[in-house]
């Protein structure tokens, strides 16, 4: 095996280990190449296999730090609950509900979701805490002629599996919109952005099977915390 490789193996389960935490410096060049022995030319091809491996980010004057690696990986086209993403990737997370009432429908929303302009519908904004800071802000808004009830507790767990196994409705899809937007300042107030300007938003308008349009959600996302992923497959026309 080459010895960068090597290298990149030993630092690789360093900082699985977390021996080098997240938001953490690595070692310099320097000292990296007294501590393997090895030419600056061997570290950096270590140094360059970690960063397209998502473990470093190469900041020009500060070095190499470490990425944090508990991440959730969010599938573009499936319709899948942020609960069931993290039972799945098995990712610690506390969900807080910081709003939960019912209010009129909006000339904004009603362009969106077809709603009559002020028909009921209720309004559900949750935090989504991993290691003790808020990455995740959702705001979704279902129409209440559906939704009658929606008690908190259900909010705090999965509404969709309160949907699904109490309500008995059947999800069947969703039209998704993914865009990279500026802070305003309720998600200042509400996220922990270390300073960010810009947040991942994913909004969607989820559909029953009868084709009603039930729910509309905005699921804001720290830029270093969540990858969206999608398998592709080519198609010649």
């Amino acid at each position: 095996m080459n010895k960068f490789k090597e290298i990149f193996l030993d630092l690789e389960e360093k900082i699985l280990n977390n021996e080098y935490p997240a938001h953490t410096l690595l070692p310099s060049e320097n000292q990296l190449i007294k501590m393997y022995g090895v030419s600056r030319e061997t570290i950096r091809k270590a140094l360059n296999l970690l960063t397209n491996a998502g473990y470093i980010h190469k900041k020009q004057g500060k070095g190499s730090i470490v990425l944090d690696m508990n991440r959730f990986d969010f599938p573009i086209s499936g319709l899948t609950s942020y609960k069931e993403l993290q039972d799945n990737q098995r990712i610690p997370s506390e969900t807080i509900v910081v709003e939960l009432k019912k209010i009129a429908t909006s000339k904004e929303l009603s362009k969106l979701t077809e709603w009559p302009v002020a028909s009921e519908i209720w309004k559900v904004v949750r935090q989504r805490k991993i290691d003790g800071e808020v990455v995740i802000l959702d705001k979704d808004f279902l129409l209440s002629e559906i939704i009658e009830e929606l008690p908190k507790e259900k909010a705090e767990e999965s509404i969709y599996k309160y949907f699904e196994e109490e309500l008995d409705l059947t999800i069947a899809y969703a039209q998704k919109e993914i865009s990279v937007e500026p802070v305003t300042k309720e998600i200042r107030d509400l996220m922990d952005l270390h300073g960010d300007q810009h947040v991942v938003a994913v909004k969607s308008l989820v559909y029953l099977e009868d084709t009603r349009c039930f729910e509309y959600t905005e699921s804001l996302h720290r830029l270093d915390k969540f990858r969206f992923v999608e398998f592709a497959r080519r198609r010649k026309t």
